[in-house]
């Protein structure tokens, strides 16, 4: 992997969560580079296990962890036995969420007639689908921020959350997830106080639009074109194109570097290509 600058991680530890997606792998992969161990934690173990092989035979040292961000029980277990194989937690990346079909729209826009149409509307979203995701994504940071940061408190370290550009103006089709990254916006500064008297700094990266294996779908057609919502996605963004997972990594390094960003906590950044700047004129 090339990195657009260095950090020297040496002797740290790197706990990252969702490791097993495209972009928080790359975090992981980018912390092991820079000479961290990387705990990757995914509720899919096996998918964890073969980023973490790939970072071995790359020179790097990572192990995988089966774990379940919403079980505070399974957190602290596996906090523990990271400890125990690392020796402690420097680096937290929050990075396990994402929405779910249950939670999201069938149309931008309330049109009269809808409440009784054969569509999912506002008003017949699943409220389980709701309180998944955003448990997935408020719970599922708090939950392992608790069971690292205890051991965190005594030796100061970094906390990295993953926002969204839905937490600066909401997306339509998608209440939930907007609501929830909104809320990992806010959780972000009130974790920066709270921690700040004993050495943790806590940031957030609010990425734009990025290609994953979860958004893939509605992105794109089966035959590989764009989708609609692409075509308005690329007007919204100045730049006109979707970001590249490795343009996260100088945004990521610069968070967690004492050196660069030693007076930096509390703060959301966007990485976005000018989408949160653009008012559509």
């Amino acid at each position: 992997m090339t990195l657009p600058f260095m950090v020297d991680l040496k002797g740290k530890t790197a706990v990252v969560t969702g490791a097993g997606g495209v972009l928080c792998s790359m975090f992981s992969k980018a912390l092991a580079a820079c000479g961290a161990n990387v705990a990757l934690i995914d509720l899919n173990e096996e998918t964890a296990q073969k980023y973490a092989d790939e970072i071995n035979l790359s020179g790097g040292h990572a192990k995988a962890y089966k774990g379940d961000v919403l079980n505070r029980t399974i957190m602290d277990n596996v906090a523990e036995t990271v400890i125990a194989d690392f020796g402690g937690c420097d680096i937290l990346v929050n990075g396990a969420g994402g929405n779910n079909p249950r939670a999201t729209t069938d149309k931008e826009y309330y049109e009269p007639g809808d409440i009784d149409a054969d569509i999912k509307s506002f008003f017949n979203l699943d409220t389980n689908g709701v309180e998944f995701v955003f448990n997935l994504n408020f719970m599922g940071t708090l939950i392992p921020t608790q069971s690292f940061a205890r051991h965190m408190v005594n030796t100061g370290g970094n906390i990295i959350n993953v926002s969204s550009m839905n937490a600066f103006t909401p997306l339509t089709k998608i209440p939930a997830y907007s609501g929830a990254k909104a809320a990992i916006s806010n959780f972000t500064q009130w974790l920066a106080v709270h921690f700040s008297k004993v050495g943790i700094r806590v940031n957030a990266i609010a990425p734009g639009f990025f290609t994953t294996d979860q958004n893939r779908a509605l992105l794109f057609n089966e035959d590989g074109t764009p989708t609609a919502r692409t075509g308005k996605i690329l007007a919204a963004t100045p730049m006109n194109r979707f970001g590249e997972s490795e343009e996260l990594i100088g945004t990521l390094l610069y968070l967690i570097s004492n050196e660069a960003s030693g007076f930096v906590t509390g703060v959301v950044i966007p990485v976005d290509g000018g989408f949160s700047a653009y008012s559509g004129v």
